[in-house]
């Protein structure tokens, strides 16, 4: 069915869905877009007995399902994932394309851009629409220590690539209506060359801090490693998890999974500890949606510091294991 409207197209990844909401959130923000430039949402399932997200996709806001449900499309296949998605964009011609920055992402979103010769910025932070009608992909560069605002003026579709956490979802409506397109599965899809035996879920090693509640974040002024490491302990005692500031996670202190800001984890806990964090630009760009800051550091002019909701000039190290003390003598008792 031909359709005239435009169309801001997201693309359904829900394998991780209750640990990454990152779909939701692209579905929120492209109903923003969508005003700018009168366009409709659609959203892209692609697998097998897949009603459940479509209508989690619809309650969440989108315009349009289009969904293939075959026992083919069961387990993710990149050669047959991008050849479906390639052909219906070059039937469908959407004006933009958005992607959750996931292992997903980053494997089948270059891919399909190439494919499309057209340009896709990755890890984005950001998105706006011009004046003109044009999508504004705002992304680090420069190791981060910059931000860049790219436009594809002369290809389509428009893509990109965003962070999990850098935008809110909206929430769950039952009442919301979608136009739900059931296709068929094309015919002479591409032979998988990787064929999946069987998987595992992998077990969280801590709390997603793109979704936690509470988050325990530190920086230089831990000291060391051994002291960083304490962190961890007052996460699982208030049931968070732990972030890090760029240096931390270079100088092999934290994962990169832990690494909040410009080029890291957006995140928006109820409450955020800063612990010895002076708050450098590419780690506070990403602790916008914090709603209650708690900063540590010796230095009262640190920019975190200036920040915070409450503030303490102190060693962060001494707070951090006077904190826990206290916490585990209250659960004692």
């Amino acid at each position: 069915m031909e359709n005239k409207k435009k169309s801001i197209w997201v693309f359904g990844d829900y394998r991780n869905y209750y640990q990454n909401r990152v779909t939701l959130q692209l579905i929120s923000k492209a109903m923003d877009l969508a005003k700018a430039i009168d366009a409709e949402v659609c959203a892209l399932v692609f697998g097998h007995e897949i009603d459940e997200w479509i209508m989690e996709y619809t309650a969440h806001g989108a315009d349009r399902i289009l969904a293939i449900d075959d026992p083919a499309l069961k387990s993710y296949s990149t050669e047959q994932y991008l050849a479906i998605m390639e052909a219906l964009v070059k039937e469908r011609d959407p004006e933009i394309i958005l992607i959750g920055a996931t292992d997903f992402g980053r494997e089948f979103a270059p891919r399909l851009a190439k494919r499309l010769q057209t340009g896709l910025s990755a890890d984005c932070v950001g998105l706006e629409i011009t004046p003109e009608g044009l999508l504004v992909q705002i992304a680090p560069s420069f190791g981060g220590n910059m931000l860049a605002e790219i436009v594809t003026e002369h290809h389509r579709p428009q893509m990109a690539t965003v962070r999990p956490g850098t935008f809110k979802e909206i929430p769950h409506d039952n009442s919301r209506k979608a136009q739900v397109e059931r296709l068929p599965l094309m015919k002479g899809l591409p032979a998988p060359r990787v064929r999946l035996i069987e998987y595992e879920r992998c077990a969280e090693k801590e709390h997603s801090i793109e979704n936690a509640q509470v988050i325990v974040c530190g920086g230089r002024g831990m000291g060391n490693k051994n002291n960083f490491a304490k962190l961890h302990e007052l996460a699982r005692i208030l049931g968070g998890g732990v972030g890090a500031t760029r240096p931390v996670v270079y100088a092999g202190w934290a994962d990169h999974d832990a690494l909040v800001g410009q080029a890291g984890k957006h995140i928006k806990p109820k409450i955020l500890f800063s612990f010895g964090i002076s708050g450098a630009i590419q780690h506070t760009a990403g602790l916008g949606e914090a709603d209650f800051i708690v900063a540590i550091n010796k230095n009262p002019q640190a920019t975190m510091m200036k920040m915070a909701d409450v503030a303490m000039v102190a060693d962060a190290g001494d707070v951090l294991n006077s904190l826990i003390k206290e916490l585990k003598k209250r659960i004692r008792e």
